[in-house]
C-alpha cells in the first residue's frame, strides 16, 4: 500500500479571500441550478408523488457524502479537496483518476450550462445569434475568475443569494396555497397526493426510475471543500459551510417537490414541463413565466461560474503534485491560477463553437456524456474516508466528525452499489455507466504511466549522483 502523509498540500501561493458566507452560497448556488427549476417536472413524471422517496434516498445519500467531505476537508483543507484525499487515503493513481474524472465532468456541465443560458436568452434576443450570446457570456465569466478570488466569492455570492431567496419564498408562498390561506383559495388536503392512481402510480419500479433522474441533482455541493483551501481560516471554515449546506439543501429540494405534489396532479402536463411556473401560476402572480425563465438563467451562470472556479483549482491541485502539466500551477498577479482558468475558458469557447454547430442537439449530447462520473466520485470519497478516518484519529485532527463511523461510511457504500444496480436495469443508464467505467480505466492506465514517469524523474538525479 502507498503510503503518503497527510500533510501535503494546502497550496501556500492561493489567494485566502473567502469567507464563511462565500463557502455555504456557493455550495448552495451550485446544487441548486436548472436540475431543481426544470428537472424535477421529468422526476415526477416518472415516480409520481412517490418521487418523494426517491429525493429522501438522494438527499441522504448526499447528505452522509458531504458528511465525509466536511470531516476530511477539516482536518486537511487542499484545493484538491477528495481528489487530494483519494490520494493520500487509497494511493496516487487514485488522486489522479478522480481528479481528471471530476475535471472532466465539469467540463462537460460547462458545456451544457452555457447552452442553457444563451438558449433562453436568445429567446429574449432573437436578432442576437445564440452564440454571439454565449461567447458574451464566457468573455465576462473570463474576467470575473480572473480577478482576485475574493472578487469571485462576492459575486458568487450574490447569484447564488437569488436563487436562495427564490426558494423560500416559493415554499412560503406554496404552503399558504395548500392550507388555502391565499385569496380564493381552498386546501388541497390529500387529493393529488392520494388521487390520480395513488401515492405509487408506477409502483416500486417508479422510485427506482425516479431516483435515477433525482440522484444527480444535488451535483455541485461538493465545491465546499474545494473552495475552502482559499478560505482565511479553512478548518473552521468548511465545517460551519458543511453544516449548513448540508440542511439547507435537504429542505429545500424536498420541501420545494413537497409543495409540487400537494398542489398539482402529477401527470399534469405543465408539471412536467415547468413545474415551478405551474405552481406560482395558482396564485395568479402576474408575469411569473418571464420571472422564473430569469431565475433559471441566473442558475445556470451561478453554476457556469462556481465551475469555471472548481475545474481551473483542481487542475492547479493535480498539476502541483505532478499529476498534470506543471504550466497549470503558474499564478496571476491576483494569486489566481491564470493558465487554470484559462484551459476552462478555452473548453467554454470550444462549447460556443459546438452551439453555432449544433444548437439544438448539444445540450443533450453533453448532458449524456457526464454519465455517472459523480456516482464514481461519491464512492471514492467514501473510501477515501474509510482508510484517512484511523489516520487522522491517530493525529488528533478531527475537528468534524462522521457521524457512526465506520457504519454509516458502509451503508452509503452500499446505496451507492444499489444505484449502480439500477443504472444497469435501464438502458440509458447503463450505456452512461459503460461509458463512464471505460474513461475510468482510461485513467487508470494514464495514472500508472504518470507514475512511472515521476519515478524515472526521481530516480536520474540519484543515478547521476552515483556516477559523480
Amino acid at each position: 500500500m502507498t503510503t503518503t502523509s497527510t500533510q501535503t498540500p494546502r497550496p501556500a501561493h492561493l489567494g485566502h479571500g473567502l469567507r464563511v458566507r462565500h463557502l455555504t452560497m456557493m455550495g448552495l448556488g451550485s446544487a441548486i441550478g436548472a436540475g431543481l427549476f426544470l428537472g424535477t417536472g421529468a422526476g415526477i413524471a416518472t415516480a409520481g408523488p412517490a418521487i418523494l422517496i426517491s429525493y429522501c434516498i438522494a438527499g441522504i445519500v448526499v447528505v452522509l457524502v458531504m458528511r465525509m467531505l466536511g470531516e476530511m476537508g477539516s482536518a486537511i483543507p487542499a484545493s484538491g479537496s477528495f481528489s487530494h484525499y483519494a490520494r493520500i487515503g487509497i494511493g496516487p493513481w487514485a488522486g489522479f483518476v478522480m481528479g481528471w474524472l471530476y475535471w472532466a465532468l465539469l467540463i462537460m456541465v460547462i458545456g451544457a450550462e452555457i447552452t442553457g443560458a444563451s438558449a433562453i436568452m436568445h429567446s429574449w434576443l432573437p436578432a442576437v445569434p445564440q452564440w454571439v450570446i454565449a461567447l458574451v457570456i464566457v468573455g465576462f465569466f473570463a474576467a470575473v475568475n480572473l480577478a482576485r478570488v475574493a472578487n469571485f466569492g462576492e459575486f458568487e455570492f450574490w447569484f447564488a443569494l437569488i436563487k436562495v431567496a427564490v426558494i423560500i419564498g416559493f415554499l412560503i408562498l406554496g404552503v399558504l396555497l395548500i392550507f388555502g390561506l391565499m385569496p380564493g383559495t381552498d386546501p388541497v388536503g390529500l387529493t393529488n397526493v392520494l388521487g390520480h392512481d395513488g401515492f405509487l402510480p408506477n409502483g416500486i419500479a417508479g422510485i427506482a426510475a425516479g431516483l435515477l433522474i433525482v440522484a444527480f441533482a444535488f451535483g455541485g455541493i461538493e465545491i465546499v471543500t474545494i473552495a475552502a483551501a482559499e478560505s482565511r481560516d479553512p478548518e473552521r471554515s468548511i465545517g460551519i459551510a458543511v453544516r449548513s449546506v448540508i440542511w439547507r439543501i435537504s429542505v429545500f429540494y424536498i420541501g420545494s417537490v413537497a409543495v409540487m405534489v400537494f398542489l398539482l396532479p402529477w401527470n399534469s402536463e405543465s408539471l412536467a414541463q415547468s413545474p415551478f411556473v405551474s405552481v406560482l401560476s395558482l396564485a395568479n402572480i402576474p408575469g411569473v413565466a418571464g420571472f422564473m425563465e430569469f431565475v433559471v438563467v441566473v442558475a445556470l451562470l451561478s453554476a457556469y461560474n462556481a465551475q469555471i472556479y472548481a475545474t481551473s483549482r483542481m487542475a492547479y491541485s493535480l498539476s502541483s503534485r505532478g499529476d498534470g502539466p506543471r504550466i497549470l500551477t503558474r499564478l496571476s498577479a491576483n494569486d489566481v491560477p491564470i493558465y487554470g482558468v484559462s484551459l476552462s475558458v478555452f473548453f467554454s469557447l470550444v462549447s460556443v463553437v459546438l452551439i453555432w454547430w449544433l444548437p439544438d442537439t448539444l445540450l443533450g449530447i453533453l448532458l449524456n456524456a457526464v454519465g455517472a462520473s459523480l456516482l464514481v466520485i461519491w464512492i471514492f470519497i467514501a473510501v477515501s474516508q474509510l482508510r484517512l478516518r484511523p489516520r487522522l484519529e491517530r493525529e488528533g485532527k478531527l475537528p468534524l466528525r462522521m457521524w457512526a463511523f465506520p457504519y454509516l461510511t458502509w451503508f452509503t457504500l452500499v446505496l451507492l452499489g444499489g444505484l449502480i444496480m439500477l443504472m444497469l436495469t435501464d438502458t440509458t443508464a447503463r450505456e452512461q455507466l459503460i461509458s463512464t467505467a471505460a474513461l475510468c480505466l482510461i485513467l487508470t492506465a494514464l495514472a500508472f504511466l504518470n507514475e512511472r514517469r515521476q519515478g524515472r524523474n526521481r530516480d536520474e538525479p540519484a543515478a547521476n549522483a552515483v556516477r559523480s
